[in-house]
């Protein structure tokens, strides 16, 4: 079972789901704006990607937060990410065992069609 997290009007979120609709490829979609994931999810995402992976900081939110003036350990990363969702590089896809954070449609075609 494929289950994407992310928020419909992001652009790589959309490409991803073009991508998985391309190819055939069940899945479920969770929207961050409608029901944010909590800490726990956030943490045992970290544990497979790393916090840096999984951390947008290239994102509106990021520096609408003034998150680079932080000096925030994992921890603090974490609490922000669950309170503030948008934090959280998009698309998360949960494949099996597997964790594919953004999209990058080679990366895809190794995953999802081999």
């Amino acid at each position: 079972m494929v289950r994407v997290y992310g928020i419909k009007t992001c652009g790589s979120v959309k490409k991803a789901l073009h991508f998985l609709d391309a190819h055939g490829i069940p899945y479920t979609f969770h929207d961050f704006k409608t029901s944010p994931v909590e800490s726990g999810t956030i943490e045992k995402w970290v544990r497979q990607s790393g916090i840096d992976l999984l951390l947008n900081t290239k994102g509106t939110t990021y520096r609408t937060l003034g998150m680079k003036s932080l000096s925030l350990d994992e921890r603090g990363k974490i609490e922000w990410m669950s309170r503030h969702n948008l934090l959280i590089k998009r698309p998360v896809i949960e494949f099996g065992d597997r964790l594919v954070v953004g999209f990058d449609p080679s990366q895809y075609e190794g995953i999802f069609l081999s």
